[in-house]
């Protein structure tokens, strides 16, 4: 099976808490740095689950480009898209304790993208996934649209993942809705904040809502999620599962979550 997921080449600096947070001051920590972006950490754990996997999307060759890019393709994944000369995204999470994260993104030329800079020919797959983020900024949701197109005409099926209630609502909430349905998505991927600002499932589309620790609903069907020792990190969780169901189905996706949330980082 070919996966192609469409989003963002982060460098992700995570920042676990050892304690509560002292504004102000200093608080002790666990920094890592590693490669991130939804759509670079779908293409892992697309990867890591047995898939082939091309991420596709605008990256940088500077220092953190560079440190991303070698870490996703060390992890089996085809890289694919226009190389800027510097602005990579770089996303720093803020870890809490019990495993919450807060994201700070800055997405440089990621957000560039352009619908003439696809190549037909790297969406010969079975599968296009978008991320959400991809779909709120331009020029490089134009660039989605074309690239669900040029997937489609392979017989591709295409899932969309909503990504950030806050994007969609900055975005505005009635226009990004309107175009994930012109996209046609066979299946979309929320989180229960963002099923509400966008207004409730889609029509014709599977519809997965992630529910964290309460498990997730696959079209309606409800599943448990699976026990784990200790939750460290939460951070990519939600991609892990969008892989493991686009690759193998609902268990898969549970055990790849599960898998995620007891290590630190997005990525497998």
């Amino acid at each position: 099976m070919r996966v192609v997921s469409l989003g963002d080449l982060a460098l992700d600096v995570v920042v676990r808490m050892r304690g509560p947070l002292a504004r102000g001051a200093d608080t002790a920590a666990d920094v890592t740095l590693a490669a991130g972006g939804q759509g670079a950490n779908v293409a892992a754990w697309a990867a890591a689950l047995g898939a082939e996997a091309r991420w596709l999307g605008k990256r940088a060759a500077d220092g953190a480009g560079r440190l991303a890019a070698d870490e996703l393709e060390r992890r089996g994944v085809e890289l694919v898209g226009p190389v800027a000369e510097t602005g990579n995204g770089v996303v720093v999470s803020l870890v809490e304790g019990g495993g919450e994260r807060s994201m700070f993104p800055a997405r440089g030329v990621a957000t560039e993208l352009r619908a003439d800079e696809l190549e037909p020919a790297c969406l010969a797959c079975d599968h296009l996934h978008v991320s959400g983020y991809a779909l709120v900024a331009d020029p490089v949701a134009a660039a989605a649209a074309r690239a669900v197109e040029l997937a489609r005409a392979h017989g591709a099926r295409v899932s969309v993942d909503l990504s950030s209630w806050s994007a969609i609502r900055d975005r505005g909430a009635a226009g990004f809705h309107d175009l994930v349905a012109s996209l046609g998505p066979d299946v979309v991927f929320a989180n229960e904040d963002e099923e509400e600002v966008f207004g409730g499932p889609l029509e014709g589309s599977v519809w997965i809502l992630k529910r964290g620790a309460q498990g997730c609903s696959f079209d309606g069907e409800e599943r448990a999620a699976l026990p784990v020792d200790a939750v460290i990190d939460t951070t990519g969780a939600g991609d892990a599962l969008a892989a493991g169901w686009i690759v193998g189905g609902a268990d898969l996706a549970l055990a790849a979550a599960a898998r995620c949330v007891r290590r630190a980082g997005a990525m497998p």
